[in-house]
């Protein structure tokens, strides 16, 4: 699990908030249909973004038939994808918050 220049971290940030966002989707819903509707996208692209993801990290994610199961590796990466989920989600809202707090600051001072 290696980057091109041997590190970690490149793999790491190679993973999309987007792959892990359908990632978790898949996980609940476990089809890839009602997975792709609650994400707003075609079943397709997102057939093909948890492709990409699984030849990333060089591992199955889902079990496939006859239905859709979380794999091993799947359930152990589950908790920690759900953990960035939830930062990424903290840090865009209190970026948000603190730019309108800032906008207000930079009003206040004219």
């Amino acid at each position: 699990m290696r980057g091109t220049n041997g590190t970690l971290k490149t793999v790491v940030l190679a993973m999309h908030i987007q792959q892990i966002r359908y990632f978790l989707a898949l996980c609940d819903e476990l089809s890839f249909t009602r997975a792709a509707r609650r994400c707003g996208v075609s079943q397709p692209s997102l057939t093909g973004c948890i492709r990409r993801l699984e030849i990333e990290i060089r591992g199955q994610l889902f079990a496939r038939k006859p239905s859709v199961s979380v794999t091993y590796l799947g359930k152990a990466v589950m908790p920690h994808f759900r953990r960035i989920a939830r930062d990424v989600e903290k840090a865009f809202l209190l970026a948000r918050a603190l730019s309108s707090d800032s906008a207000k600051q930079t009003l206040d001072e004219r």
